[in-house]
């Protein structure tokens, strides 16, 4: 039998549980510095927050596979984790304390003692029960015991391949080869057990809980070894080939009655895009009762200081090459498109994409709603469509999209979003257009809920500090 974990939490539900237990225990020990030992008094006002805590720690573990990789952090990088972790856990817990208006009830010495000693605990517990899990893995208990079927003159090669990976469940116990065998009894430290023609017999003899073929699919031999090991209720494992590092997110996958290698830049959690799409929900609503705020302030202005039409709309490119209408509140002349071309020898961007300081196209007023990015609200209509996300990649004019190589079109293989990577690095600070396809790649290929809302809280740093807009 094998045990096939494919998700991170029954892979490490022994750190989710034991992050819940540190967690409360410091909130309980937080309470106690504060109040003391009134037992009556927490469970009169405080047990029902231990219960949100609960649920809280429920939801972000959840949705941000703060666990993802756990094992292979270091203890810096832990830290971080940990520190976002406990940190968004009690930022959820002030917004519902907030929204149930019951904040005043509670000390806020003992949310941020508990916020504190959350951190500490935390960082402690992951990090020795990771040692002793590396421990384990290293005097091999609990390890796998796999043979590998390869030929001579690929098995170092294979080893290699297989050995680079740190802490991955199993060991490689011997080798057997296909065709002739080599000198040696030995590779790289692993025995030699014989050739694949007496399969049958070495494998009934051995220790073995799984097999690694990494002979062709279609000879006869590897079919006789398949059949070998189900009978024997072995697992096997069929190689397909090496997985190129620029390639590395593949699975094999029931498509069309057909099974077949799957490869994209990013698989998409569904549970993970359902969430992202409830934020967006939930910012476009927010955020279109801010743009119809803002319509009534700036708008009679936008009309006095260059008359037309108060919001302005523009043909984007979206995910995969979809066109969309996107809508922002018009900070420029009516002719600036015409204008465009004879201020190209002005442009800042190096590549695809055009920004200048000190636009002549830009309305006096425009240059404050740029810099304060309050023209860009109307673009929450675009999420509540869902033609756009409050994080992605910034959509391309058409004009831009023609002139794009096969490597730009990365940039849009999710929505186009409100904010994202090289935004909140500096939003228009980065003039290489190579740069921003790069950050946008990076953002795609390392996506999660985390991310999205680390880029969010970024961006609203970089907004109100004013930082690189023009």
């Amino acid at each position: 039998m094998y045990k096939q974990e494919k998700g991170v939490w029954e892979k490490h539900i022994d750190f989710i549980l034991m992050d819940i237990i540190c967690m409360h225990t410091m909130y309980i020990f937080a309470y106690v510095i504060r109040h003391g030992w009134n037992i009556s008094y927490f469970l009169e006002q405080y047990l029902g927050l231990e219960v949100i805590l609960f649920l809280t720690q429920i939801c972000v573990g959840f949705f941000m596979n703060n666990y993802r990789d756990i094992l292979r952090r270091g203890y810096f990088e832990e830290f971080k984790k940990t520190t976002f972790y406990v940190s968004i856990n009690f930022m959820m817990v002030f917004v519902i304390l907030f929204m149930n208006q019951s904040s005043s009830e509670f000390s806020r010495i003992t949310l941020m003692w508990s916020w504190g000693l959350g951190i500490f605990s935390l960082y402690v517990e992951r990090v020795v029960w990771k040692e002793v899990i590396r421990k384990r893995m290293r005097d091999h208990e609990q390890l796998s015991h796999m043979i590998l079927v390869t030929r001579k003159d690929h098995a170092e090669e294979v080893i290699h391949t297989m050995q680079k990976k740190e802490y991955s469940g199993y060991e490689i116990s011997g080798i057997l080869i296909e065709g002739e065998l080599p000198d040696s009894k030995v590779i790289l430290n692993i025995p030699v057990l014989g050739s694949t023609e007496a399969a049958d017999d070495i494998l009934k003899k051995v220790v073995v809980d799984e097999v690694f073929l990494d002979i062709p699919i279609y000879e006869k031999r590897t079919k006789k070894i398949q059949k070998y090991c189900r009978e024997m209720g072995i697992t096997t494992h069929l190689n397909l080939g090496p997985i190129d590092e620029q390639n590395g997110n593949m699975i094999v996958d029931n498509y069309a009655e057909h099974m077949v290698l799957t490869s994209s830049i990013r698989f998409a959690d569904s549970r993970q895009l359902f969430f992202k799409r409830i934020m967006d929900v939930a910012g476009g609503v927010a955020g279109l009762c801010i743009t119809v705020l803002i319509m009534i302030i700036f708008g009679p202005i936008i009309y006095i200081q260059s008359p037309g039409p108060i919001f302005f709309s523009q043909e984007r490119i979206g995910r995969n090459g979809r066109r969309f209408k996107i809508y922002k509140f018009r900070s420029m002349y009516p002719d600036a498109e015409e204008r465009k071309k004879e201020l190209m020898a002005q442009n800042k961007m190096q590549g695809l994409m055009f920004k200048m300081d000190n636009d002549p196209r830009i309305i006096p007023i425009g240059r404050f709603m740029r810099k304060t990015s309050l023209d860009e609200f109307p673009q929450f209509w675009n999420v509540l469509k869902g033609d756009m996300s409050l994080v992605g990649t910034r959509p391309p004019t058409v004009d831009e999209y023609e002139q794009y190589e096969m490597h730009h079109k990365a940039r849009l293989a999710v929505k186009p979003g409100l904010t994202g990577m090289w935004q909140a690095s500096g939003r228009s600070n980065i003039v290489d257009f190579e740069e921003v396809v790069r950050l946008d790649t990076k953002y795609i290929s390392e996506w999660n809920i985390g991310l999205d809302i680390k880029i969010l809280l970024q961006t609203i740093k970089t907004v109100l500090k004013r930082e690189g807009s023009v």
